[in-house]
This record gives C-alpha cells, sequence and structure tokens, in this order.
C-alpha cells in the first residue's frame, strides 16, 4: 500500500473518531437535559449509556457498530497524537504531560469501543449504562494496591488538571489553530467551541474533586465517573440549573467533536508530502 494511501485511511480514520465522539457527547448532553428539566426519569448517563442507548434506535446495531469503528479509529488518532507528537507539544514536563493524557484517551477510548462491540455480538451483559459502579470497582482495585491511597488521589489530580486544560483551551479559543475554517464559519463555531470546551472542563473538575474525597477518606463509594458527576451537579441547590447549563455545554462538546471531524487539521508523519 502506498503511503499515501495509508495516510488518506488514517486521516480518514481520526476524522470518523472525532465523529464518534461527538455523537456519543451530544447522547450525553441530551440526556442530561432531560434530567434537568424534569425528562427521561430525572436520569443522566454515561459514555456506556450512551451506546447502549443507540441499541434502542431504528438500525441501532448497525449505527453502534459505525459509532464503534470511529471509536477505534479516534483511539488510534489519540495513540498517533501521543506517541508522534504531531501537534507539536514538545517533550518538556508539560509537553510530555498532553501526550500522555493523550495516549491515556487512546486506551479509554480502545475500551469503549469493546464495550460497543460488546453490545452487538453479546459478549457481556452488556450492563453499566449509567452508574459509577466500573469507577467505584477499579477505584477500589487501586485503593487496595501498595500506596493505593495516594494512587487514587494522583488520578484525581491527573483529572483536575485535564478539566483545567479544557477550560483554559475553550477560554483562550486555542483551539482555531487546528481549524481549517474560513473567518465567517469560524466566528461562528467559536462561542459552541468555547462552550463545549468549558463544560467537559467543569464536568473532570467535579470527578477529579470526587477523586480526591474518594482517597481523603479511603471510600471507593465517592469515586464517580461522568454520570456521577452530572447528579452531583443535579443534587445542589438549583441544581437543575447547573445540570441544565452543563448539560447544554456538553451538546455544544459534542457540536464542537463533529465541527473537529471535519475542519481539524490532521497532520501526521503517513500523510501525503
Amino acid at each position: 500500500m502506498a503511503e499515501s494511501e495509508i495516510g488518506s485511511g488514517v486521516t480518514m480514520l481520526a476524522r470518523a473518531g472525532y465523529a464518534a465522539r461527538g455523537v456519543v457527547y451530544i447522547i450525553i448532553g441530551y440526556f442530561a437535559v432531560l434530567a434537568a428539566w424534569g425528562g427521561g426519569g430525572g436520569q443522566t448517563t454515561d459514555s456506556k449509556g450512551a451506546l447502549l442507548s443507540l441499541l434502542d434506535e431504528p438500525f441501532g446495531t448497525v449505527l453502534l457498530g459505525i459509532v464503534a469503528v470511529g471509536l477505534i479509529g479516534y483511539a488510534l488518532w489519540r495513540l498517533i497524537q501521543g506517541a508522534m507528537d504531531t501537534d507539536g507539544h514538545g517533550s518538556d514536563a508539560k509537553g510530555l504531560a498532553i501526550r500522555g493524557g493523550l495516549l491515556i484517551s487512546a486506551v479509554t477510548h480502545v475500551l469503549l469501543a469493546i464495550f460497543a462491540f460488546s453490545l452487538i455480538f453479546g459478549w457481556g451483559s452488556g450492563g453499566g449504562g449509567g452508574g459509577g459502579g466500573g469507577t467505584q470497582d477499579w477505584t477500589a482495585w487501586l485503593m487496595r494496591q501498595p500506596y493505593g491511597r495516594w494512587l487514587v488521589a494522583l488520578v484525581g489530580l491527573a483529572v483536575l488538571g485535564a478539566g483545567i486544560a479544557h477550560i483554559v483551551k475553550g477560554w483562550k479559543a486555542k483551539f482555531e489553530k487546528y481549524l481549517r475554517m474560513d473567518r465567517q464559519k469560524l466566528d461562528t463555531a467559536r462561542p459552541i467551541c468555547r462552550f463545549g470546551l468549558i463544560a467537559r472542563g467543569v464536568v473532570f473538575l467535579i470527578i477529579g474533586a470526587l477523586f480526591l474525597v474518594a482517597a481523603w477518606q479511603i471510600d471507593p463509594s465517592q469515586a464517580q465517573g461522568l454520570a456521577g458527576a452530572l447528579q452531583t451537579l443535579q443534587e445542589q441547590a438549583y441544581g437543575w440549573v447547573l445540570l441544565g447549563v452543563i448539560a447544554l455545554g456538553l451538546v455544544a462538546f459534542g457540536i464542537y467533536s463533529l465541527i473537529e471531524a471535519i475542519w481539524r487539521n490532521i497532520d501526521h508523519p503517513f500523510a501525503e508530502v
């Protein structure tokens, strides 16, 4: 296979990956909007729950299969970004931290794709569609390891760092340098992208804080994932307002991902020179 064909294939998988991430976050945001405004049984969901919901749609298995392939493509792109430093983050402490986060993202999206395929082919029960059980299980396992409490705290700090990075990226509109859009389109997309990144950053801050609480109290049940973070918002004073704003922000992040699927600069070593 010629190098240009490999490059074209990698680019196509990366764009499919951004689109798949967009679909997942739009579904998550949709359920969170329903929960904030009294619909859908008041339940929020996470990435697995979003995939599970696709099975209830017409041609749900086909849709889920397309998204699963997209998630594999996204994981591959994250691996290339982290290992080959395609975005030029560098090899200093900050750059290595960002690239490490990209590699972790690759792993998590592979696991999410495996979950999607398990729903399609019936490899497992297909459960875990919106609770924090999975998060709490591996947090409990981590706490049983030597210095486990501190490892959980380290995870919390890493997630907090990712949240701050998202907020800064959204506030300073750092995403613009990666988008190949004309000025008019960019002016339209900018507020959506900023809102989405900041909202996802806020969710990460909540998740990170919950992990720190779990480490402090030595209680894995305090650790929560995405759905748990949204439920925590819902339980606050005027929680329906807070959840509603963040829910719309997650929909905006999904739209931002779709924008990346179309207009992001996909620069990698396999591209045609």
